[in-house]
């Protein structure tokens, strides 16, 4: 009996970070799939190759088409998504900070450099000679 224990014990210590890891791998895989069949129109996503786009089609099993710019829509594979993300921040400001950029008063419009005496070196010129 003792004889069998260290082999025994040997064999559990490999064997059970194989079996987690392989849980593990199958587990994401699954996520990433039904991510890919969950895709709609309209989200947001991320490809494998980092290009962010808003999904147009989804009609085909195998491909979907992302809009990546205004207009310009273009097909990719269901595989190549790598993630939803959130939609992208609105630019466009509000009243109320609208209204406070208004009560900023201007004070002095002179540049701090030429108050303090601080050199300025001139923009580089590239490509004139």
């Amino acid at each position: 009996m003792n004889q069998l224990f260290l082999p025994l014990l040997l064999m559990l210590v490999v064997a059970i970070p194989l079996i987690m890891g392989s849980r593990k791998q199958k587990r994401a895989a699954q996520e990433q799939k039904n991510l890919q069949t969950s895709l709609s129109e309209g989200d947001r996503v991320m490809t494998t190759s980092g290009l962010y786009g808003t999904v147009a089609d989804t009609s085909d099993d195998t491909t979907i088409d992302i809009e990546i710019a205004p207009g310009v829509v273009t097909t990719w594979l269901r595989q190549a998504v790598r993630e939803k993300v959130a939609p992208p921040v609105d630019d466009e400001f509000d009243d109320s900070a609208e209204q406070s950029a208004s009560a900023v008063e201007v004070v002095d419009e002179t540049p701090a450099a030429e108050t303090s005496g601080a050199q300025v070196a001139p923009p580089l010129e590239h490509g004139k000679k």
